[in-house]
């Protein structure tokens, strides 16, 4: 891309409508662009949890290409507002999180964010450094310049007053204390996801009423889950996490629903967008098949977060082993030994449910009882005769030399030690 100040049509085009969903303002968002001055771009994040999907890193792609362009990331961790949560969309309200835990997560987060992320251009800054220093004082005059009425405009504020649902003081907080960030670091650019856009706006305001130039907002789409209906979440379990095994990651991805392929090639990938419209049209017309742009989506993002030798080992796996149905060379074994020590099995064999927990092939028995009433378990014997697991078949005992297939990717055999 072009240095500042001097950016092609094409670029602009690029950072202005690929993979974005609203610009308030987009006139003055272009005009800084072009004006020369090296933009100050804000993206802050709770580290609630440690680790980060390819929904985030929709608005990390995005902060990368305005980094080529010349353009100074700020990272902002949010080590106080982590510790309420982000009550943006949320029905409930959650709970808080320990400073401990906040800073324990914010590592790995940030360890996740510069895969994406060019470090050598960002800095990474702590809320606590402005607000460690807030006196009663401070938070009186802060929360003085905005009105409930204004918050409860918000629609999840409002459908929780609506229903009689506590809404905590600290929640309301929130938008505030994230708009005070802008202040603090004189945001020229704020990015987030479309549930985001009231607590960008709250803080454009800020940024006028104390005498700075109101920060452009920046909201990026929401990225749709694997089940292509929910948003992406972790909690969904619906998601496609940026430290996933190259393995995991390709077959992941290869579940993506077919209405999803386009947003999924367009905000994770950089092929064309003319060639991605020519896609479109065929995939629509159907004279493609879905499962040619979906492996080359499943090949380009595992690529971009490993080796091209292990995003061809990943391809070749699925096909191999999804799509040929065909048993992995290698796969994860478990000792009766190992079970023992665990506590579970006896003798010479071992339940179904147990070897499944004790593999992590499901984090509980609610799961397990899921993955089999949805018929994903397969119990293959040790001359290869596979026979599906069931609903009433948790208890079913294994043999020394059965393997488990869940899905179509996980295995798991049975060893004597």
């Amino acid at each position: 891309m072009a240095s500042l100040g001097k950016i092609s049509s094409s670029d602009l085009e690029t950072v202005t409508t690929r993979g974005v969903s609203e610009i308030i303002s987009r006139e003055e968002f272009v005009q800084l662009l072009k004006s020369g001055k090296k933009l100050r771009l804000k993206m802050g994040f709770d580290p609630s949890r440690p680790d980060i999907h390819l929904g985030h890193v929709v608005g990390l792609r995005k902060l990368n290409q305005l980094q080529e362009l010349g353009h100074q990331v700020i990272l902002i961790v949010g080590d106080w507002t982590a510790q309420i949560g982000d009550p943006s969309g949320q029905s409930a309200t959650r709970t808080m999180l320990s400073h401990e835990q906040v800073l324990e997560n914010a590592q790995s987060y940030l360890r996740q964010f510069f895969k994406v992320v060019d470090k050598s251009r960002a800095e990474v800054i702590y809320q606590s450094e402005w607000f460690g220093k807030f006196d009663l004082a401070k938070v009186i005059e802060l929360t003085g310049r905005f009105t409930v009425a204004q918050f409860l405009q918000r629609a999840d504020f409002a459908q929780r007053f609506a229903e009689q649902k506590p809404i905590a003081i600290t929640e309301l907080l929130y938008p505030l204390l994230q708009a005070y960030d802008s202040v603090a670091i004189e945001s020229d650019v704020e990015f987030g996801g479309t549930d985001q856009m009231f607590n960008l706006l709250v803080g454009r305001e800020l940024q006028g009423m104390m005498g700075q130039t109101p920060q452009q907002c920046f909201m990026m789409p929401i990225l749709v889950g694997t089940d292509g209906v929910m948003k992406m979440s972790k909690s969904l379990d619906n998601y496609v996490a940026v430290d996933e095994d190259p393995v995991d990651m390709y077959g992941k991805l290869m579940s993506v629903s077919d209405d999803q392929i386009m947003s999924y090639l367009e905000y994770l990938t950089d092929i064309p967008m003319a060639e991605l419209a020519d896609i479109g049209l065929e995939l629509e017309s159907g004279t493609l098949n879905p499962m040619e742009p979906k492996k080359r989506l499943a090949w380009d993002v595992t690529h971009q977060f490993h080796e091209r030798e292990a995003a061809d080992a990943a391809q070749s796996h699925f096909e191999r082993v999804v799509q040929g149905r065909d048993v992995p060379t290698e796969v994860p074994e478990m000792s009766l030994s190992e079970l023992r020590n665990q506590g579970f099995g006896s003798g010479k064999e071992v339940r179904v449910d147990d070897l499944m927990l004790a593999a992590g092939l499901a984090p509980s028995k609610a799961q397990i009882k899921r993955l089999l009433s949805q018929g994903a378990v397969e119990r293959i014997s040790e001359v290869g005769e596979s026979q599906p697991v069931t609903g009433g078949d948790a208890g079913q005992l294994l043999h020394v030399g059965d393997m488990l297939k869940v899905g179509k990717r996980r295995f798991v055999r049975l060893t004597d030690s």
